[in-house]
Parts: C-alpha cells; sequence; structure tokens
C-alpha cells in the first residue's frame, strides 16, 4: 500500500473522520502565534491538507482570513458542508495552488508527513511573504500513558504498520524545516486531554489510514477485541484520552 493511496482512503471516511477526530487545545494557537512572531487575527493563512476544517475553525475563530487547500474529493465535501463561508481549492502542499509571496502563514494539521520535502518547502517559501511563518503539528498520543501505549502496540500489530517510537510521526520531515538556514525554527510539545464515550474513542482509531486501507472485517474484529478490553479499563464506558501536540514553525525573516 502506497503513501498516496494511505493519504486518499480518507476520503471514504471523511464523515466519520470530522465526527471523531480530536481538535487541539487553545495553547496550540498561543504557541503559534507566540513562535510565529504575529497575532492570528488579521493573517492570511493557508491551512493546507484540511481535510474536514478541523484547524481551519480554530484559525478563523483567532481572527484568521483562511483559505483552505484539500487534494481529497470526500474531504473538501465535508468541509464544504461544514464550512460554507470558508473558500476551499483542490491542491496539495507539494504544488500549492496559490499565488507568490501571498500568505503570512502556512499551516499543515496532521498533514504535513503527506508532503515531499524536496518539493513542498520550496513551495511554501514561494508562498510565504517575508516575516511569514510555516506552522506544523501533529496530536501525538503519549507516550507515558501505558493503556495507551499498550493499544499502539496492538494497533501497529494488528494492521501490520511499524510500532509508534514516541516521537514526532515524520521526524526526517520536521528536520529538514529545522535544517534550513534562510528559516528561524522552534518547536513546542504541548499536553492535553479530551474525554469521550467508548464509541466515538474506538470511531476515532478507525478513521486512520492504517484500518481504512485495511478491510471492514479486519477493522471490525479489532475494534470488537479492543471494546472488550476498554471496557474493563473503563467500566462507565467513557475514555480520557491523552495527547501531545507537536508543533514545528518556521519563521522566515523580514
Amino acid at each position: 500500500m502506497t503513501a498516496l493511496s494511505r493519504a486518499h482512503s480518507f476520503n471514504t471516511a471523511a464523515a466519520q473522520y470530522a465526527v471523531n477526530r480530536p481538535s487541539y487545545p487553545p495553547a496550540l494557537l498561543d504557541a503559534v502565534e507566540e513562535l510565529a512572531g504575529r497575532p492570528l487575527a488579521g493573517a492570511r493563512v493557508a491551512d493546507v491538507g484540511a481535510g474536514t476544517g478541523i484547524a481551519t475553525v480554530l484559525l478563523r475563530e483567532r481572527g484568521a482570513d483562511v483559505l483552505a487547500v484539500e487534494p481529497g474529493a470526500g474531504m473538501a465535501a465535508q468541509f464544504r458542508e461544514a464550512l460554507p463561508d470558508v473558500p476551499i481549492v483542490r491542491g496539495d502542499g507539494n504544488a500549492l495552488p496559490l499565488a507568490d509571496a501571498s500568505c503570512d502563514l502556512i499551516t499543515y494539521a496532521q498533514s504535513w508527513h503527506w508532503t515531499d520535502t524536496g518539493r513542498s518547502v520550496p513551495e511554501a517559501l514561494r508562498v510565504l511573504r517575508p516575516g511569514g511563518a510555516l506552522a506544523v503539528w501533529w496530536n501525538r498520543h503519549a507516550a507515558d500513558v501505558p493503556w495507551i501505549v499498550a493499544q499502539e502496540d496492538r494497533i501497529a500489530r494488528h494492521c501490520g504498520v511499524r510500532p509508534p517510537a514516541g516521537a514526532c510521526p515524520d521526524d526526517r520531515r520536521a528536520a529538514r524545516l529545522a535544517g534550513l538556514a534562510e528559516l528561524r525554527t522552534a518547536r513546542r510539545l504541548l499536553r492535553w486531554s479530551r474525554t469521550v464515550p467508548l464509541d466515538m474513542h474506538l470511531a476515532n482509531i478507525s478513521s486512520h489510514s492504517a484500518f481504512l486501507v485495511l478491510g471492514e472485517a479486519a477493522t471490525r474484529a479489532f475494534l470488537a477485541e479492543e471494546r472488550a478490553r476498554l471496557r474493563e479499563l473503563f467500566p462507565g464506558e467513557t475514555v480520557e484520552e491523552t495527547y501531545d501536540v507537536d508543533l514545528l514553525v518556521a519563521a522566515r525573516p523580514q
């Protein structure tokens, strides 16, 4: 299964993704403003790989003028339904459909790891204005919560993917940004949690690409076993999910 196939697998589960995926804590947007060196209010922002608009909503609430960029038809349709007054264009980070020096900020929420940094980094530099910034972030499952670590290991073994290493989903791509002399880079890790019904927790799990490409029968079998395990841990059938948001901001000089 290619990375492209996994990336486009989300289009078949866009509604599930929109309802069950976690958002981000207010502290994340505070950190973006701090590290970018400017407020979001009034900023021209391109939210790339916008998906169903989870990050777009938060950026708009801070007063940003947001344009969404999304490659997937299913995700874009879900975005338009949820945010009909926000412009969205089809495209991806490797070839941004945006004019030179047109954005104060480019954001990638859970989507930078789908890009080819040999193409996406020059594209970001082309589109950013002087003094602009690129912000990439990921929600990571907390690597110091025992039940979460055990669940991640079961998922990795069931889906045949590499077990999590407690690091950014793709540190090599993050390092590609950090190594650029023309950018001022900073990284921040932010702990947060949410409490959700067991059904939502399981639906969140199965909205990830590893399950979307696995097939319905294999996914259903895993979720049935996982439900039984989690009912023992959480008899009230509410689950506290703990995350670390891994944020990297790369700012251009004026």
